[in-house]
């Protein structure tokens, strides 16, 4: 009887039974090793293996006729039944001194693990000619500039949920169809927050007589000496995810606590029935925990300053506010009358000064219903290919309310439905793909990445036993200023491998902009896979048993660089820099065109 040999562990061959005493977490790393499914019962599972064994054993027989017979067998027989058929034609074109090598190489990590019959093959044959596909960055730009033109007619942004989310899905499921490709539009119902009047923020200082024993009330609309600083939505200050809806008076001279940077140290009992102001610095925590203190100590709203992202680098002096939303998913529940908002650090600093320290008084109103769900769409570009593996490319579609969302993540979903035009062109010539291939744009990103969560969970069964690849476009843009080059990753050893293969062969080909834009490409270890993007439900929740032995999607990533802009009202066309666009969606593109064309 033989073994299988894989991370230190040996897999028998042989009768039900010897497959029958390795657990189902084994079994399914036996079963992915032959690029198998990995779904089911243990019966279920070993079932398969043995079916698997079945053919494998054919082919080999098949192939003993060929004087290279003793190592095609070395070579082939522990590999997928798919990877083994396609082989063989490969392996027997090769001269017996070339297999002779890579048998010896074989039997000498035998102690350790397999080297299967795809990783010699490709050593011997050299690297791939990988084929680029082409991109037109011009109708990038088009479809980027269709989509910031679908925004909030006053706040420009797209936020999920509303008909501006609704009308940029359309367009982008519009795209593909005119790209020759079938679709799908998937709506999901998730917990979101609407926003509805237009939130105020304001400082009232007393006029000279207010407060006088028979004078008006301070700061009411008998006070005519008042004075009272207005600041602009958007540009001073912005709605965080998830925020209630309050209402604070110049009147009710409701009191400001300062909590410093809002630490679990800091005394937030203080704040209880009042608002918070926490500043955002280095080591400050993200809006999650900071709710969870102010909810836990009874905090009426919360105010906290941005004194550390974009300062000087969008307007000199100060830094812009940006939105933030809230993992949801931590909360019971969230009071619907909690105010949260954050503002520059000039109007933070005009906080303290006019209200904490002198005898100004807040106003502030913030018009949000944070109980009830909205709608989302996922709208998909398909081409069936030759099997049903699954080769998903993505990016998200939906982008803050308060700006246009130009590069985050405009600039995504355009190199996405490029890519998708491209593709539809190759099909044409070319023929069905190796795998099925979808492009998706997502809804629900910056509120929880909810449209990729909820997608995933859908198609989990399908995408359990048939996903290949995900490949994720966020931000994948480069500021023309600000360009420290482009990064990507994935988990996908052989992906990331090819990846470095294409950008040298890109190198080669756009030698102006390979030197331009720099390309760091890395290894992550599963486990290490950032859950910061909508890649992160395809790694992270797509097995059912994770209790068996957590089973990973493969994933690959490309991020950008210079986005200082990034959930700002100043995140627009005019720092759109579509040639930037060109690498990331050559590169990627590329990556998809080998693994569903090969070197055709």
């Amino acid at each position: 009887m033989g073994s299988i040999v894989k991370s230190g562990r040996n897999f028998p061959m042989g009768d039900d039974s010897d497959w029958s005493e390795l657990t189902v977490s084994e079994l399914k790393e036996a079963l992915k090793s032959r690029g198998l499914p990995i779904s089911g019962n243990k019966s279920e599972l070993v079932e398969r293996m043995l079916e698997s064994e079945v053919i494998d054993a054919e082919i080999v027989v098949e192939a003993e006729s060929t004087e290279n017979e003793g190592i095609l067998r070395k070579i082939l027989y522990y590999n997928s039944p798919e990877n083994v058929r396609k082989g063989i034609g490969r392996i027997r074109e090769m001269p017996v001194q070339v297999l002779a090598v890579a048998a010896v190489l074989m039997v000498g990590g035998a102690g350790g693990a397999l080297l299967y019959g795809d990783d010699i093959i490709e050593w011997i044959q050299g690297e791939p000619e990988y084929r680029l596909i082409e991109f037109d960055q011009s109708q990038v730009r088009e479809y980027a500039q269709s989509l910031v033109d679908l925004g909030h007619p006053e706040w420009e942004g797209r936020m999920s949920g509303t008909v501006e989310e609704l009308n940029a899905a359309e367009s982008i499921k519009n795209n593909f169809t005119s790209a020759g490709i079938p679709t799908t539009m998937d709506e999901f119902e998730v917990p979101m927050f609407v926003i509805g009047e237009e939130p105020e923020l304001s400082i009232c200082v007393p006029g000279d007589i207010g407060g006088l024993i028979g004078g008006p009330t301070p700061c009411s609309g008998a006070d005519v000496n008042r004075e009272v600083t207005y600041f602009t939505h958007r540009e001073e200050f912005v709605i965080q995810g998830y925020s209630g809806s309050a209402s604070v008076s110049h009147v009710e001279n409701m009191e400001i606590i300062d909590l410093g940077n809002g630490s679990s140290e800091a005394d937030w009992g203080s704040a209880a029935s009042k608002i918070a102001m926490v500043w955002l610095e280095e080591g400050t925590d993200g809006n999650t925990a900071l709710l969870q203190r102010a909810i836990e100590n009874d905090v009426y709203s919360m105010i906290t300053v941005n004194a550390k992202q974009n300062c000087d680098d969008l307007v000199m002096g100060d830094c812009v506010p940006y939105f933030k939303s809230v993992d949801k998913s931590q909360f019971d529940f969230i009071p619907d009358s909690f105010g949260f908002i954050m503002t520059s650090k000039s109007v933070g600093e005009t906080i303290v000064d006019m209200v904490i320290n002198g005898d100004g008084r807040l106003g502030m109103m913030t018009d949000v219903d944070n109980q009830g769900v909205a709608t989302i769409r996922v709208p998909c570009g398909v081409i069936q290919g030759k099997t049903e593996s699954a080769i998903v490319m993505g990016a998200h579609h939906d982008t803050v309310y308060n700006g246009p969302g130009a590069v985050d993540d405009t600039s995504g979903v355009a190199t996405l439905q490029e890519i998708a035009r491209q593709f539809g062109i190759l099909e044409s010539q070319l023929g069905e793909p190796e795998h099925t291939l979808y492009f998706c744009t997502w809804g629900g990103e910056e509120e929880g990445l909810w449209g990729s969560k909820e997608w995933v969970d859908k198609y989990r069964t399908m995408l359990g036993e048939n996903l290949r690849l995900y490949v994720n476009l966020d931000m994948n843009h480069v500021d023309l200023e600000r360009n420290t080059g482009l990064t990507m990753f994935g988990n996908s050893k052989s992906d990331v491998e090819s990846l470095r293969g294409i950008s040298k062969a890109f190198s080669e080909s756009f030698p102006e902009l390979s030197s331009k834009y720099v390309i760091n490409i890395r290894d992550i270890d599963s486990s290490g896979m950032p859950y910061n993007s909508d890649h992160a439900p395809f790694v992270y929740e797509i097995d059912n048993e994770p209790d068996d032995g957590m089973e990973y999607g493969n994933a690959v990533v490309c991020y950008g660089s210079g986005s200082t802009e990034y959930h700002t009202y100043l995140d627009r066309m005019d720092r759109f820099n579509e040639e930037s666009l060109v690498v990331s969606g050559v590169i990627f593109g590329s990556l998809v065109r080998y693994l569903s064309y090969g070197e055709a």
